[in-house]
């Protein structure tokens, strides 16, 4: 098995007022050779947005784009025709394929909202641009994984155009779980979106990570009153 380790405090971080952003992987003016990417995973920031505030309009093609809320509301609209209010609870799916144009803001005029997002590069290219929204809390399990993502639309979850699977767990005791990697050549990023975890004696607090990878299966230990987020890619695509 082997692993690297992403402390939170190595992630890029950038204040614009009214976005905080931190990058697992280089974005935007933040630029790291060696944390271009995982696998297939190109983008995972963790983002703060102020009150009534958020991204105007831009383009995306050519990528599965995943959108989890953490704290409040996002509004969305895009090119496709929709226009949507993404909850805490929900999580949004857009494959841009040919192209799309989106916007994004905190719905709240009093409270920051708190997201992550996460791109992932397809295994088809150039797809009729595709939106989903759905809400995961009916899929939650107390302390155990449950599946958000898959490449599999009759899947439980939502799903995308590549061999990926996305599980959330969230657990208010502590306990051991054996993940078993969704298919040959795919490594795990688990990133700790609160409380703490550990995977081979390595310690992952709030918002550290550790990909995982040439390894059919590993035990992962979530410590009580923990969130955490498994992201199962093809490392070579």
């Amino acid at each position: 098995m082997k692993t690297v380790y992403h402390p939170a405090n190595s992630r890029g971080h950038q204040n614009h007022g009214w976005l905080v952003a931190n990058h697992s992987f280089s974005f935007a003016n933040w630029h790291n050779p060696n944390r271009v990417h995982f696998g297939a995973l190109r983008v995972l920031n963790d983002d703060y947005i102020a009150p009534s505030r958020g991204f105007g309009t831009h383009p995306h093609d050519n990528m599965e784009i995943i959108t989890i809320p953490l704290v409040g509301d996002l509004t969305h609209e895009d090119s496709m025709g929709h226009s949507a209010v993404i909850c805490e609870g929900d999580i949004q799916v857009i494959s841009a394929g040919t192209g799309i144009y989106h916007s994004e803001h905190n719905k709240r005029d009093d409270k920051q909202v708190e997201l992550l997002q996460l791109w992932i590069f397809p295994d088809q290219q150039n797809v009729t641009p595709r939106y989903d929204q759905i809400s995961i809390r009916d899929l939650k399990k107390e302390n155990a994984f449950y599946q958000i993502i898959s490449p599999n639309a009759n899947d439980e979850g939502s799903w995308i155009y590549q061999k990926t699977w996305m599980q959330i767990g969230d657990f208010t005791q502590s306990t051991t779980n054996n993940y078993s990697v969704g298919a040959e050549g795919n490594g795990v990023y688990v990133f700790v979106i609160e409380g703490s975890a550990s995977i081979s004696g390595q310690k992952l607090e709030k918002r550290d990570a550790l990909g995982v990878w040439d390894t059919p299966s590993f035990e992962l230990f979530a410590e009580e009153n923990s969130r955490i987020l498994l992201i199962d890619v093809p490392m070579k695509f």
